[in-house]
């Protein structure tokens, strides 16, 4: 079943002729960041906890790093790195690496020192920017000490803060700060900015990738998707385009981290196409959202469902006015209805929800913004997207009418393939009907008018609030307990989280170590995302007939409450 907008008239309100080409043409990230800077240079780009940034002034920044990375080697083609969270000097960053002609590669600022120096080392990024806190500083140094990693650029976190606030930080959170350490292969971002213009750099949108952004895929191993300059202003485009209100006062909540595709497409892509303002916050956190929330006014705020969960559990919710608010979007994980229902009841606004991947450049498809929001689905598909289900057992063939297949996605934002991973590319799409088709490892069903609503998953990763985790990474870390012989982990039903990560583990002959200690030691080792509820010690493991570890039947026991 190939759902397009040529075969759906009701999709015309989205106003989307079925070429790619004509709705939206090739375009660069800086041309696109620099357009948007010619029509409001003096507008606020980013609203940073009282402060703001201007269009002109951030991309005179961008220019600056830019012209800092040619003068320190940096070509293009090479790999530039953010391990930064949610601070104003990401959008110069973001936009002078590209204007250098370097590729992008976005690292979670949870990420523990071997996470990091893994994926510089896949990627081989060989300058990373990041700031002074102690949560991330020493970590960006053990890797640059430990990796093939050439450069670290710091910024200093309190000098981006509005003055009273940035002088208060450093006076009563100087705990939070690692002193930047004078080395030559280190460098402050102020100091790093020292010319105004980068030697103009030709980029070919089509071809030229922008970002390598890392995802588990569909067999739990972090690969880096490739995406181009117009895989990612093409997203950026057609996210603006579903919105009913482009022209008008564009305010939009930014507590989701940048370093995450949905926040990358959907909240500073699709912004600076409206010449709209971002609220940014360094993280997600209550106190912090009212606060924006009064002072800001916002008109729209993605999430993915727990921060929404979050806010109706907290008591400021109450005296919040949310009346400048038109939609909140949310994605990342499946939103459940009571969330949905109480969020709507509560504030007036609806929770609207889409659904896309890191390799379709963050967003596929989405329920209209005003209009029939239907529960449960995850909308229609984007302008110029093309969605498709497929037989699960043969995905040469359309599965039959009426029943659940695996869907795939065709479109402008769909990425090229995977960073140095050939192999899994060929698993990674499909060719049907003379077309590439990208393989989601989800399982959906077709409704009328062009919804789609996903029943099930053929991944195995977790999603923990939005983030995913990977099982065999943990179970990775379990192996290397020398009392554990076993381990298999799985997602559990979470209330606030959508799923939480548990492990299950058999232990060498004669060992008799527990579960809660095994627990303690597991959770040292891993991001905070992937920390597990609790680790089982069973007497066996459940497993196939010729002898695998059977995650299906474990996950079946373990939600029947079977114990070993």
């Amino acid at each position: 079943m190939d759902v397009s907008n040529s075969d759906l008239p009701w999709l015309a309100s989205y106003g989307h002729p079925s070429a790619w080409e004509v709705d939206y043409p090739p375009l660069s990230l800086p041309d696109l960041f620099s357009q948007a800077v010619a029509q409001r240079p003096d507008a606020p780009l980013v609203e940073f906890l009282g402060r703001r940034y201007s269009y002109a002034a951030l991309l005179a920044e961008a220019k600056a790093f830019a012209a800092g990375l040619q003068a320190w080697g940096i070509k293009r083609g090479d790999r530039v790195g953010l391990f930064l969270p949610n601070v104003p000097t990401y959008i110069p960053a973001y936009y002078g690496a590209l204007m250098a002609g370097a590729t992008l590669v976005n690292f979670s600022p949870l990420y523990t020192a071997h996470e990091l120096e893994a994926q510089v080392a896949d990627s081989g990024t060989r300058l990373l920017v990041t700031v002074n806190l102690s949560k991330l500083l020493p970590t960006a140094l053990t890797v640059l000490r430990g990796s093939a990693l050439e450069h670290l650029v710091v910024a200093d976190f309190p000098s981006l803060l509005p003055p009273l606030k940035g002088f208060a930080f450093r006076l009563l959170a100087r705990k939070e700060l690692t002193a930047i350490p004078k080395q030559p292969e280190i460098c402050r971002w102020e100091d790093f900015l020292k010319a105004s213009e980068p030697q103009p750099v030709a980029i070919d949108p089509l071809k030229d990738l922008a970002l390598l952004q890392y995802t588990g895929g569909t067999t739990g191993t972090p690969k880096g998707a490739m995406l181009t300059h117009q895989n990612l202003s093409a997203n950026a485009r057609q996210i603006a385009a579903i919105d009913p209100n482009a022209g008008k006062r564009d305010v939009i909540l930014g507590a989701l981290p940048l370093f995450h595709v949905f926040a990358n497409s959907g909240v500073l892509n699709r912004t600076i196409v409206n010449g709209g303002c971002i609220a940014m916050l360094p993280r997600f956190d209550c106190k912090q959202v009212f606060d924006a929330i009064r002072r800001v006014k916002p008109t729209s705020f993605p999430g993915v469902p727990t921060m929404f969960q979050a806010l109706l559990d907290d008591d400021r919710i109450g005296r919040a006015d949310f009346s400048t608010l038109r939609v909140c979007i949310v994605g990342g994980a499946p939103l459940p209805l009571p969330v949905k229902e109480r969020w709507k009841a509560r504030t007036g606004v609806s929770l609207v929800e889409g659904y896309g991947l890191t390799e379709t450049s963050g967003v596929a498809t989405a329920n209209p913004y005003e209009g029939d929001d239907r529960a449960g689905t995850i909308g229609q598909p984007l302008p110029a997207t093309y969605v498709r289900l497929l037989d699960r057992e043969d995905p040469t063939r359309d599965a039959p009418a009426g029943e659940p297949g695996e869907l795939v996605i065709a479109g402008p934002q769909v990425m090229q393939g995977y960073w140095n991973r050939p192999e899994a590319d060929a698993s990674a799409f499909a060719m049907v009907g003379g077309k590439r088709w990208l393989r989601t490892g989800d399982v959906a069903l077709a409704e009328s008018e062009g919804y789609f609503r996903i029943v099930d998953r053929i991944k195995d990763m977790i999603a923990v609030g939005g983030f995913k985790v990977f099982p065999s990474q943990v179970e990775h870390v379990l192996l290397e307990h020398p009392s554990v012989k076993e381990a298999l982990v799985i997602g559990m039903p979470d209330d606030r989280l959508g799923e939480k990560p548990r492990a299950f583990v058999t232990l060498q002959e004669d060992e008799e170590v527990t579960g809660a200690v095994l627990r303690e030691w597991l959770n040292l080792r891993v991001g905070k995302h992937e920390r597990v509820d609790e680790v089982v010690v069973r007497d066996t493991m459940p497993k196939t007939m010729i002898g695998k570890l059977d995650r299906k039947t474990l996950k079946e026991q373990a939600l029947a409450g079977f114990v070993d």
